[in-house]
């Protein structure tokens, strides 16, 4: 399978890089599944680089922060007024409240009944909440639970083919065990790093390079790529706290760059 960045900035969107989004690809029935990891703001017009967004196969949400899922709406505005609309009706796999979360979001008058009888957005996508695993095209993806103030999933996306690739995405998170878990012997651990390595970062909300390397060396991952720095801090500096801290490849995410993943 192949992991390619559509955006990587932490928290906001960024003056070179759209927030949170990535594309995972592999061959599937006879042609090639696209699955997007988060949509955060500016994420739907850079997907565009990379595929036509009316092939996406499905669409799946750490969590419910805007950085990480405002842009469905955006894709929803696609699917429905572009000269290639109506777009498939696709799977929407997150958390509890996805569907509520993104009507909110819209809020077009009219579209969406409160009462449970959507009509906009609110039934374009297959909403699924996400469950300890489950079959997505050609993927199987775990999830765990990982330590955000709102309820946020890890994800570990496995190619299912006899000895397919393993991603796991750490989403939002502080350091936790769950994490590394998920992520233990995988081929790629794609995790954030939205804070320097300094005394005094709040608890439960994010990791520093550091953090993310030494989650990674835990967890026997073949490779680190870190992603969501933000664009006040210097990503440079947050590659150099991790590197001394993993003894495998460690790169950050840039918008456009791909992997191929597969067994060590």
């Amino acid at each position: 399978m192949e992991l390619t960045v559509v955006g990587c900035s932490g928290s906001v969107s960024g003056p070179d890089a759209a927030a949170s989004s990535y594309l995972v690809r592999a061959p599937f029935a006879g042609g090639t599944f696209a699955l997007v990891l988060d949509l955060g703001p500016g994420a739907m017009g850079a997907l565009y680089r990379h595929l036509a967004p009316e092939d996406v196969g499905a669409i799946a949400l750490t969590h419910l922060h805007p950085d990480h899922c405002l842009d469905v709406c955006a894709f929803y505005v696609g699917a429905r007024y572009s000269p290639t609309a109506p777009w498939p009706r696709i799977p929407l796999l997150g958390p509890p409240g996805t569907r509520e979360r993104l009507v909110a979001a819209y809020a077009v008058p009219g579209e969406d009944d409160p009462a449970g009888r959507p009509a906009g957005i609110g039934a374009h996508f297959a909403h699924q909440d996400w469950a300890p695993r489950q079959q997505v095209g050609p993927f199987r993806i775990e999830t765990a639970r990982v330590d955000h103030p709102v309820e946020t999933y890890a994800l570990r996306v496995t190619e299912d083919v006899p000895e397919g690739g393993s991603l796991v995405y750490s989403g939002d998170t502080g350091p936790c065990e769950a994490l590394v878990e998920l992520a233990t012997g995988a081929d790629l651990l794609l995790a954030e790093a939205s804070f320097r390595d300094v005394p005094g970062n709040p608890p439960g909300l994010h990791l520093s390079g550091r953090d993310a390397a030494e989650a990674a060396q835990r967890a026997g991952v073949a490779e680190l790529v870190l992603t969501h720095v933000p664009p006040w801090h210097d990503r440079d500096a947050v590659l150099a706290e991790a590197r001394p801290h993993l003894d495998a490849p460690v790169s950050l995410a840039e918008p456009g760059a791909s992997w191929t993943i597969g067994p060590r």
